[in-house]
């Protein structure tokens, strides 16, 4: 196998991983897993993945981020894309800052992933859209930001936004967190 075919897969559910990974497997790849930030440390004493597919928000309440930032910082050539439920332009962002080539909102395929791997320049010919942000959607995205601080703890972030814990969990209703 190809020392450029590895990949490391930071996701802490064990059935998508698994699923994910022999995905991959059939791809060529040689896989390795791991669920938080200590287990990415410790695979990186080992071995040097060329490519990573990173879940923003891990069980043990750490980020995503984390390990973006120290594989980024061990192996800068490595292709990061980071794979999330709860996508935010924030987290967007910082994911980019911190060495990550793509962010992609689940679900998205091996086929999604591998093409974000391809897909590292950006591109300038980008379709604009004439549209602006809604109150709405700028709403949404400070909702989940504060959810993601909290841990996704309710009651603490309609304290944190200074509304009732019933009101944000109508404007949750509306908008299901996936």
């Amino acid at each position: 196998m190809a020392p450029d075919r590895l990949l490391l897969i930071v996701e802490d559910d064990a059935a998508f991983a698994r699923t994910l990974g022999r995905s991959f497997e059939r791809r060529n790849y040689q896989v390795l897993h791991a669920t938080n930030a200590d287990e990415v440390a410790a695979l990186l004493q080992q071995h040097a993945p060329s490519h990573a597919v990173v879940d923003l928000k891990l069980k043990d309440n750490s980020s995503g981020l984390a390990c973006v930032q120290m594989l980024h910082q061990r192996h800068p050539d490595m292709l990061i894309v980071v794979l999330t439920g709860f996508a935010s332009i924030n987290t967007a962002v910082e994911a980019i800052k911190l060495g990550a080539c793509q962010y992609l909102a689940k679900p998205s395929n091996t086929d999604d992933i591998e093409a974000a791997f391809g897909h590292v320049a950006g591109n300038t010919d980008i379709e604009l859209t004439n549209r602006s942000t809604s109150i709405k959607t700028l709403e949404w995205e400070r909702i989940h930001e504060v959810l993601a601080e909290t841990g996704f703890n309710i009651s603490e972030t309609a304290r944190r936004l200074g509304m009732h814990r019933r009101t944000l969990a109508r404007k949750l209703e509306k908008q299901r967190v996936k």
